[in-house]
């Protein structure tokens, strides 16, 4: 697999100004957690699952690149209308060659964590990397849940990548409290309790995302759960027979959130995104932008693969302040830079609580938010684990240049404030954008925004 984002490719800058209000409909790419989910189950299982609607950016090609280096057959076609067909070919539970070569996962954090809990079960060992950007993140939390079921690490300080993963045919069950909420580390322990004999269980005190869950049970996987005074608690039982599905990826809320937060922060706009996952899990920045006074509705409700999907209309309106507590984080962890653009817009002061996990995501977010606003001429301030926005109740000054950190969230949520900024906003290099949107800027323009990369002219 080639990574267009490794170091030695040439960055890759981008502009976004001010011109019209935005229109239209926009399809977004479907779910990356549920497309990444898609694959490695529908790996473990026993025959042929069928996706359609996957991600098809390079987060999600270097988990199906990583699987069929160990053995599982994956092949994509098209449906009459174009569309990429997904055809996995399980190998059942526990039924993983080893590598022949290194995994090298890009700049996917859910890949490599997930992937850590796949590998558990099987006696071989496995080499994890990935770009810089990944390299340095800290493995360390799914490494802690795996060590005491019998799999073997071996890291860079700190728990970072490369990675070295030695499961073992004899792993074992046990019973692990979150010590932070995250829906990776929660599935990593999942996955790898679908290969330990008896039942595994994780207690999170704080809910997550839950497209783990929901897509074993989707499969046929015993699992139970059940809610607590200590909290929610998962318990599968393992070594069972996955069954192949039919599985409809939805179109991604965190993808979704750069196209509704356009429409809500440049004026008259009114913009239309079908078929958007609504898994509760998922959906605090549609909330909060609710909250903020932003006009969404959600037409056509309904369930497809056991996962909750809409089609949202967003149209622009005067934002207002709000304090995002701490409970929503796990709903919306990654969609805060965007909510940044909004709040910089919005009348009064905006404050994000409880968002320390944002700094250990693919950059320091919170550093990197904080720049760029400043950049931008917006007031804003981090104070331990939460962040303070002071809105401009209206157009921010903008004419910043921003450093994305090949950070994708980074590099979008800064083009989408620049739709709405007095002067145009600069980014200086979008490489990792195709990671998460293939074709964010061409989705974009197509709904009337004036986007480009690699150049400063005005786009026609």
């Amino acid at each position: 697999m080639t990574n267009d984002t490794a170091p030695q490719s040439k960055p890759r800058p981008a502009i976004a100004r001010h011109r019209a209000a935005l229109g239209g409909t926009a399809r977004v790419p479907g779910d990356k957690s549920i497309s990444h989910r898609a694959l490695m189950l529908g790996a473990l299982a026993v025959g042929t699952t069928r996706a359609e609607g996957l991600l098809e950016g390079e987060d999600v090609l270097a988990t199906a690149a990583a699987l069929r280096r160990m053995g599982v057959g994956i092949t994509r076609t098209t449906d009459d209308d174009g569309n990429g067909v997904w055809q996995i070919d399980g190998v059942g539970v526990g039924g993983l060659h080893a590598p022949d070569d290194v995994l090298d996962l890009g700049n996917s954090g859910t890949a490599a964590r997930l992937l850590c809990g796949l590998l558990a079960g099987h006696d071989f060992t496995a080499i994890l990397t990935g770009d810089d950007s990944l390299r340095a993140r800290p493995m360390g939390r799914v490494i802690a849940p795996l060590t005491e079921m019998g799999v073997q690490t071996s890291s860079r300080d700190g728990g970072r990548m490369p990675l070295s993963v030695t499961g073992t045919a004899d792993l074992l069950p046990i019973e692990y409290v979150l010590p932070v909420p995250s829906a990776q580390v929660k599935s990593a322990v999942l996955l790898a309790g679908l290969h330990a004999p008896g039942k595994t269980t994780v207690v999170e005190t704080m809910a997550t995302r839950d497209h783990t869950e929901r897509m074993l049970a989707h499969m046929g996987a015993a699992l139970e759960i059940t809610e607590t005074d200590d909290g929610r608690r998962i318990t599968i039982t393992g070594q069972p027979e996955l069954n192949p599905a039919e599985i409809h990826v939805p179109a991604d809320p965190s993808s979704a959130a750069f196209p509704a937060v356009a429409a809500a922060i440049v004026p008259g706009s009114n913009v239309y995104l079908p078929a958007v996952g609504m898994n509760p899990a998922r959906i605090g920045l549609f909330d909060t932008l609710v909250e903020m006074g932003a006009d969404i509705t959600r037409d056509n409700p309904r369930e497809t693969g056991g996962e909750p999907v809409a089609d949202l209309r967003i149209r622009a309106g005067s934002l207002k302040s709000v304090i995002v507590p701490a409970s929503r984080a796990p709903s919306m962890i990654d969609e805060y830079p965007v909510l940044a653009a909004a709040a910089a817009c919005a009348e009064g002061t905006t404050v994000f609580e409880g968002v320390g996990e944002l700094r250990v995501k693919e950059s320091d977010r919170l550093a990197a938010v904080e720049a760029g606003l400043a950049a931008c001429g917006v007031a804003v301030w981090t104070e331990e684990d939460r962040m303070v926005i002071q809105g401009c109740d209206g157009p921010p000054p903008g004419g910043g240049e921003i450093a994305a950190n090949l950070d994708h969230r980074i590099a979008m949520s800064f083009l989408v404030l620049g739709l709405a900024t007095e002067n145009p906003v600069t980014i200086d290099d979008v490489r990792t954008v195709e990671t998460s949107f293939p074709g964010f800027i061409e989705t974009m323009c197509g709904l009337g925004a004036d986007m480009a990369a690699n150049s400063t002219e005005q786009t026609a």
